[in-house]
């Protein structure tokens, strides 16, 4: 028996359960690096995972699936800016109200649609790599969207660090006042930002419904947007730490499947909650040196501003 075997399906589990997370999380970095903090992550999948459910359904095409997901999480996400940036609703209470409109409106639009399955994303076949030994199953076997998620690293990784427009972004996380006085257009910016970490969460979410399951089921994220929301803090708002922290919760994730599959002696309940165990642990041992935190949290994280105060 190949030693490598059993290694192999766990590793593609992996990648596969961490993909929703990396966009959710790189999207929800942008976010709050333009200062806002926006927990309604987990109401915008759901959304997204319906919507695009629903699309794919009547239309039979998952590139419209995700694209119907991905304008959900913008409406979605509009509502949270327009109450936050534009009426100065606070932030937290906000994303919280959010998060439970979205289970309401999930589970209200899906009602009809659960239990119905669709064809999923298929793999993508790259010709001679997707045959190369070991490495072609463990790198090149995977969907579309896993590709497009290490892509969207890239570029928030390049937005963030390198392009000037990023660097107006981080002025107005850090100091929306004194971006404001030199002429950054702050709530527009701002508003920018949210629409893209709504297009994020809504795609994460779709991923579940179209590539995971592929189906739709009521309340299908299971505290993944909460999840999302920690990678952050965990990377410390570096893209490539946030990534690197959501393959190791999907390890997590999917570790805890096939422990129950080997039919240990553990009962099941306690397996299922070691993501979420493993999340509170990972941010308690982090929050314990403040420096790591405030070294690169934006100084205006969940602050409300307005032009004319």
């Amino acid at each position: 028996m190949n030693p490598a075997s059993p290694i192999l399906p766990i590793i593609t589990s992996t990648v596969v359960a961490a993909t929703p997370l990396i966009y959710a999380a790189l999207g929800e970095t942008v976010v709050e690096k333009a200062g806002v903090l926006n927990l309604g992550i987990e109401g915008m999948m759901l959304v997204g995972a319906v919507a695009g459910f629903a699309a794919a359904l009547a239309t039979g095409s998952a590139t419209v699936g995700f694209a119907a997901a991905a304008a959900a999480g913008v409406a979605m996400s509009l509502i949270f800016a327009f109450l936050t940036l534009s009426m100065q609703a606070n932030q937290v209470a906000t994303g919280l109200a959010l998060t439970l409109f979205g289970i309401g409106l999930s589970a209200f639009v899906g009602h009809s649609l659960a239990g119905t399955p669709i064809q999923g994303l298929q793999g993508v076949e790259i010709p001679l790599l997707s045959q190369l030994p070991l490495l072609g199953k463990l790198l090149f076997h995977y969907d579309i969207m896993v590709y497009l998620s290490l892509v969207l690293l890239l570029a928030v990784y390049w937005f963030l660090s390198k392009s000037h427009t990023g660097l107006k972004m981080r002025a107005v996380g850090e100091s929306p006042t004194v971006a404001h006085a030199i002429g950054h257009p702050v709530i527009l910016i701002r508003y920018l930002a949210v629409m893209f970490g709504g297009a994020t969460a809504g795609v994460a979410g779709a991923y579940l419904s179209i590539v995971q399951t592929p189906m739709w089921v009521e309340g299908m994220t299971a505290g993944k947007g909460w999840i999302a929301l920690a990678l952050v803090v965990f990377g410390t708002w570096k893209p490539l730490r946030v990534v690197c922290g959501a393959y190791l919760f999907g390890g997590v994730t999917v570790l805890q499947l096939y422990a129950q599959g080997f039919g240990l002696g553990v009962p099941s309940e306690l397996l299922s909650m070691l993501p979420y165990a493993a999340t509170v642990v990972v941010l308690v041992i982090i929050c314990r040196d403040p420096k790591t935190i405030l070294l690169n949290q934006p100084v205006s994280l969940g602050r409300s501003f307005h032009p004319d105060a």
